[in-house]
């Protein structure tokens, strides 16, 4: 097949480009990087000759890797412009949405990521309400400058009513703060985005519920 991501049920980076694929209807075949079982899949030497950074997820496209969310999204928008494009044209809100997608790819997902969380158990002994505290803390204070950013801007999405790559972010970090126990309460207009995008086949076939390796569709 032409395309093939590397990627994990439950990764919000993972999420996000799934999510592209599907709107821009493009087939991929699905290869399954488990990042917590046997020390980590993501850690063997094979997966290091297509991902240096030994993260997920990696996109191989005609046999070239590459890697990073916010690269494969506009990789893909860039080579599919005519299908579901999730840049806009105009330049500033080009840039509003990659300002919106940013808050989340830079701002919040790095900060809950399992690595990071890993180095404060390990070399911190930090305990798991410390955690949670950690997590709770920095994933409200960006969502909260998210909710901000896009308050005049919303529609039924992030930015009108048409689906953009900042939905595409917003999504998944509202599944990884649901399970990480986030209040979500606060933030009815990103909440109800949620929803909206959910309603979407699109989302739903992308969503982790649906993945062939959660550990929960083999139960």
């Amino acid at each position: 097949m032409e395309f093939k991501l590397y990627n994990y049920y439950r990764s919000s980076c993972s999420y996000r480009v799934r999510i592209a694929l599907e709107l821009k209807k493009i087939d991929y075949s699905y290869i399954p990087i488990h990042l917590i079982e046997n020390g980590g899949h993501q850690n063997t030497l094979e997966y290091q000759k297509i991902n240096t950074k030994q993260e997920v997820p990696t996109l191989i496209h005609n046999e070239t890797p590459i890697s990073q969310s916010m690269a494969i999204i506009e990789y893909l928008d860039e080579i599919k412009p005519d299908i579901s494009p999730l840049l806009p044209k105009n330049p500033i809100q080009r840039a509003y949405v990659r300002q919106a997608c940013e808050i989340i790819n830079s701002g919040i997902q790095p900060l809950q990521n399992l690595r990071i969380l890993n180095k404060l158990v390990n070399d911190y002994q930090i305990s798991d309400p410390q955690k949670k505290a950690w997590i709770n803390d920095l994933v409200t204070n960006g969502l909260v400058s998210f909710e901000k950013f896009i308050s005049n801007k919303s529609g039924l999405y992030c930015f009108g009513d048409t689906i953009s790559a900042a939905d595409l972010f917003l999504v998944p970090q509202i599944f990884s703060s649901q399970r990480f126990g986030v209040d979500l309460e606060p933030f009815k207009a990103l909440m109800q985005i949620n929803e909206n995008c959910l309603k979407l086949t699109t989302f739903q076939n992308s969503h982790p519920n649906a993945q062939p390796d959660n550990p929960e569709l083999k139960a």
